[in-house]
């Protein structure tokens, strides 16, 4: 059986709404979409989810991107973030702002791989897991 890229990132954003749920992860992101179109086409069904398990989503337009994922996996796409707690996406939000913050005042890369860590953390990933994320990854930003 063949199945569709729609029930594959709606099983998918099943999965990490029971994982947000059950306190296995603090956020968790929807398969990355080329579109706010494509995205917000799952938005009712992931009402639907959030409901199942008690968990919230925010909508997300700008990708963050850091040396956690290769930079191709998430420039220019939009996704949703799943969370329970307000205070991870809280979180999540101060630490996307951090990063701009640098830029702006060009000191991103005296901090880069902290924020990638922390991005990771904040996803829940083990320190082992993160570094292997880390070293796995040459498409960074520049």
């Amino acid at each position: 059986m063949k199945i569709d890229k729609f029930s594959y990132h709606l099983g998918a954003a099943d999965c990490f709404c029971e994982m947000v749920c059950a306190g296995v992860k603090r956020i968790a992101l929807s398969h990355p979409c080329d579109t706010k179109d494509e995205r917000d086409g799952f938005l009712p069904e992931f009402d639907t989810l959030c409901g199942k398990y008690g968990v919230r989503y925010y909508v997300e337009d700008e990708a963050f991107l850091t040396d956690l994922f290769p930079l191709s996996l998430n420039q220019g796409k939009v996704n949703v973030i799943f969370y329970q707690d307000e205070a991870a996406l809280q979180e999540y939000l101060a630490l996307k702002a951090e990063k701009e913050k640098a830029i702006a005042a060009g000191n991103y890369d005296d901090c880069r791989k902290d924020i990638a860590r922390r991005y990771g953390k904040l996803l829940s990933y083990t320190d082992e897991g993160i570094q292997r994320l880390l070293d796995a990854n040459s498409e960074i930003e520049v």
